[in-house]
């Protein structure tokens, strides 16, 4: 029950961020354990932070 709690909010929360993506961008969300006690914000601000991680290291890759 607790697993698709999580993968429902972090459906929702993508498919609100699915805009902001380029088209050509392949993601793949995991969710840890520790995931099942995050808030649905801070589950937000946690994808957040790791889409810009991605994005980030995305640009390295294309700028070397």
């Amino acid at each position: 029950m607790t697993r698709n709690l999580v993968k429902r909010r972090l459906r929702e929360l993508v498919r609100a961020r699915l805009a902001a993506m380029p088209t050509d961008a392949g993601i793949v969300v995991r969710a840890l354990p520790p995931a099942a006690t995050r808030s649905f914000d801070l589950l937000g601000a946690d994808l957040d932070a790791a889409l810009e991680t991605a994005a980030r290291r995305a640009r390295r890759r294309t700028e070397a």
